[in-house]
């Protein structure tokens, strides 16, 4: 923790929060807010489904191996250049989506928007762990989470909204004004929280060093697993849900915010109890209680759609329990995987948050299209990246202190 912590933030801790949840959340809403205008994109540009799938697989390999660099950065350089330069080349890379005229263009700035929307989440990890002791980081991170797991639900919803109304360049237009009101907002009000005194010198040996610790260390990795894999658990139906919702359950695309409302109040109800709870019990039994949930809602949800035919009124409800057990436990989670090593939480974010981007990226490209044709699929494989997260906690809880 930044020992001048106290001076350099006096206004709520709400509101550090808040401007810390929007840096999260540009990564995830990013993903998915032009998923709604595939087919339109493609036919305006003259692009096949194999090369629209391109520009997702593009900002998704970006995403996930730049995020081994963003906290390593901002270990040597300070949190806020490397916020500032993030949100300015992303900003760039939306105006660039919007102005292209064929698939080369649009996946080549894909490819930089990916690059850059990763740093927010990875440094506003760090900066919270620089700013605050555990108990109120776990709050904090709880805050962040309510606001950052409500990213992937809502923005196919606005993506939607602006492709039917405007027409798909207005999608990443809008992402470029998002970009700009970040990094103005970020650029006024974001202190450079990383003491001088914590800096780590910048040299390729020096994070070659630091990439073998974090890499070679079990603990860190089986915790980068137990918080990352069973997001999954979730996003799986997020990323299936036009055929989830539409072919499944019969729903009509105006329905579809039932599925999102659900997803977020779990997640936005396990967050706040999460904060609540920070420094009234301990961090592996409130870790516990989420997996506890996750692991029970799985099997229930696995044994319904096994037993039944899948319908909207039972079917939603699981997800949505699920979510609350996974937003329960991840903060604290992510708090444990910082101060694992505490010299290098830039770096650690870094790692954590690569592992989880690669999960994603796999569930998206091959997990999901292999299970969202049948229920029963759907559930079997969100059930089994949940015990991935079971097992993963398991083995290292007796290892943490």
């Amino acid at each position: 923790m930044n020992p001048d912590a106290q001076h350099l933030w006096r206004a709520p801790r709400w509101a550090l929060a808040f401007l810390l949840a929007c840096l999260g959340m540009l990564g995830p809403f990013s993903i998915d807010t032009y998923l709604p205008a595939f087919t339109g994109i493609a036919q305006s540009i003259g692009a096949t489904p194999v090369q629209m799938q391109q520009t997702l697989s593009a900002y998704l390999f970006g995403f996930a191996v730049m995020n081994l660099f963003h906290g390593a950065l901002s270990d040597s350089f300070g949190r806020r250049p490397v916020v500032l330069w993030g949100i300015a080349i992303f900003t760039l890379a939306s105006a660039g989506c919007a102005l292209s005229q064929h698939i080369g263009l649009l996946v080549f700035f894909r490819a930089v928007q990916g690059m850059s929307a990763g740093a927010g989440i990875v440094v506003s990890r760090a900066v919270i762990r620089d700013m605050f002791p555990p108990a109120d980081a776990q709050r904090v991170m709880s805050q962040v989470t309510i606001y950052f797991g409500v990213a992937p639900a809502v923005a196919p919803m606005v993506g939607g909204f602006l492709f039917v109304n405007v027409g798909w360049h207005s999608i990443f237009w809008f992402l470029t004004f998002v970009g700009v009101v970040l990094w103005i907002s970020n650029f006024r009000l974001l202190p450079e929280t990383l003491h001088t005194t914590h800096k780590q010198p910048f040299n390729v040996r020096n994070l070659m060093r630091g990439y073998w610790e974090l890499g070679s260390s079990p603990r860190f990795l089986m915790l980068a697993l137990a918080s990352g894999i069973p997001f999954n658990g979730m996003f799986l139906y997020v990323l299936s849900a036009p055929v989830f919702l539409g072919e499944h359950l019969h729903l009509s695309p105006g329905q579809f915010f039932w599925f999102f409302t659900l997803t977020i109040s779990g997640i936005m109800g396990g967050a706040y109890v999460s904060g609540r709870l920070a420094g009234r019990i301990k961090p592996k039994h409130q870790i516990r209680h989420g997996f506890v949930i996750m692991i029970v809602v799985s099997l229930a949800n696995l044994a319904l759609n096994m037993l039944f035919p899948a319908q909207a009124w039972w079917a939603l409800f699981p997800i949505a329990i699920f979510a609350f057990g996974w937003a329960l436990m991840v903060p604290v989670v992510t708090l444990m995987v910082l101060d694992l090593v505490p010299e290098r939480r830039g770096m650690a974010s870094s790692f954590q948050a690569c592992i989880g981007s690669l999960a994603n990226g796999f569930v998206a490209g091959v997990i999901s299209p292999l299970v969202m044709h049948s229920t029963v699929g759907l559930a079997l494989a969100s059930t089994l990246m949940m015990s991935i997260g079971v097992f993963s906690w398991l083995w290292v809880k007796p290892r943490v202190t």
